[in-house]
């Protein structure tokens, strides 16, 4: 009796646990998120992405027409009368004579700072003979000095530059002394068994430990030195954007007033910038070991 045998192939089936693949599509809308989403990702995308952001709503405020043109103008209105300022010649030098004073008065009150850090966070008698008296000169606002001052130097740029010198001074003192007199224990010992002096001790070991937050200290000054300048150029003198801001409130120039908040703030945050890219490289340590 003959049989047939059927020989059939072996069928294989699918794998539950592997997915199928698939194809991948790129949509006009992702790519553009995608595109968004790393223009954010950096300073000048974040930058260019807030201020488009803060004029989309500024322009939707302007439109619900819930304020006066003369005291909530538009956009276009704002960069029409800066741009006039620039064509008569008032905010160029304006913009000069700011950056000047508060240059110089940043740079002394941060030298001042740094050093009078070191003698309160190192030294026994700056412990306890200066750090208390400048403990109880830091509370003073510095604005409340800038008619001592005008007394003391004038209308001129001393007084300025004494008024901008002592605002960042007390942030940067601050944020020094903290971080001076934070340095780890370990580190001094591990230096002492090394036979390491005093001047290499503070110059390789406490100084680098500290330096992040007397750059957090020179960032909160910077800010400051701007506040205080603009104070101080609305008295007594005939230059500067803290003059020109008073003027065009004086006479109701709303347009004007805004486009130097404007330009100050622009000036402020490029300022902050050129300092975290002049400390980047000596802080970096700090960001790894976070």
């Amino acid at each position: 009796m003959l049989t047939e045998t059927l020989v059939t192939r072996p069928v294989r089936r699918a794998d539950p646990t592997v997915s199928p693949p698939t194809t991948t599509s790129s949509s006009p809308r992702s790519t553009s998120s995608r595109s968004v989403a790393r223009l954010a990702g950096t300073f000048g995308g974040g930058a260019i992405l807030g201020i488009a952001l803060l004029v989309a709503v500024w322009s939707f405020l302007y439109a619900t027409r819930l304020f006066p043109d003369n005291l909530f103008p538009s956009v276009p209105a704002v960069w029409r009368a800066g741009v006039q300022m620039w064509q008569q010649g008032l905010l160029g030098p304006d913009i000069t004579a700011s950056i000047r004073e508060t240059a110089v008065g940043f740079v002394i009150g941060t030298v001042l700072g740094i050093a009078l850090a070191l003698g309160t966070a190192t030294t026994r008698t700056g412990r306890f003979i200066l750090q208390p008296v400048l403990r109880l000169l830091a509370p003073i606002p510095t604005i409340g000095l800038i008619p001592l001052a005008i007394l003391w130097f004038g209308i001129g740029d001393a007084s300025k530059y004494v008024v901008v010198a002592l605002g960042v001074f007390v942030p940067v003192w601050i944020n020094a002394h903290a971080g001076l007199a934070s340095t780890p224990a370990d580190y001094l010992q591990v230096s002492g068994c090394l036979g390491s002096s005093r001047w290499l001790t503070l110059r390789k070991v406490i100084l680098p430990e500290a330096l992040p937050d007397i750059v957090a200290g020179m960032r909160v000054g910077c800010a400051t030195a701007f506040v205080v300048i603009v104070v101080a150029e609305m008295t007594g003198t005939i230059n500067g954007l803290g003059y020109r801001i008073s003027q065009a409130q004086l006479f109701s120039q709303a347009d004007r007033l805004i486009f130097l908040l404007a330009v100050l703030g622009v000036i402020g945050a490029i300022c902050d910038q050129l300092i975290v890219n002049v400390a980047r490289p000596f802080v970096a340590w700090a960001k790894e070991e976070n």
